[in-house]
């Protein structure tokens, strides 16, 4: 496998472990020729998935936007990588366990927001400025009362 760091094609596996509910092998990996350390996942290739987005268009699905996305609305918040990581996991297995070949992207942004209501309150409002695309104020008043009295009444 090719280092990230120095480009060369000679590492060795020093780590290997379960990952993502058995669905996934976590590599520890280090390059034979700088020594750099690096971690790849190796997971049984599945079949297709298109993401049809609002204006209609279908993409493959791709876990890395998925991961970006919670990543930008969890910046400078306690949650680690690997928080992150499982929250997209999660994502991925609800759909993939769906059996179908086609979802809306809204509906992958709902069950983003249903995880990270779980996780952080501050990251959820964050996606859900940028996922809902408030119109006014009020509206995203609402969704921050709404979380509020979910809140209040799990406490």
């Amino acid at each position: 496998m090719e280092c990230p760091n120095c480009h060369q094609n000679a590492s060795r596996v020093i780590d290997s472990r379960p990952s993502d509910e058995n669905r996934a092998i976590r590599r520890r990996r280090e390059c034979e020729n700088c020594g750099f350390r690096f971690t790849t996942f190796e997971r049984v290739e599945t079949a297709p998935l298109l993401v049809v987005k609002n204006d209609g268009t279908r993409e493959p699905f791709n876990r890395n936007k998925i991961l970006h996305g919670v990543m930008a609305a969890g910046q400078k918040r306690p949650i680690s990588s690997e928080q992150f990581e499982k929250l997209v996991d999660r994502v991925e297995n609800k759909i993939r366990k769906q059996g179908v070949s086609e979802i809306s992207s809204k509906k992958i942004g709902q069950y983003v927001m249903d995880d990270l209501a779980n996780l952080d309150d501050v990251a959820y409002i964050r996606f859900a400025s940028i996922y809902r695309e408030f119109k006014d104020m009020s509206s995203f008043m609402k969704t921050m009362e709404d979380m509020m009295a979910k809140k209040g009444k799990s406490n």
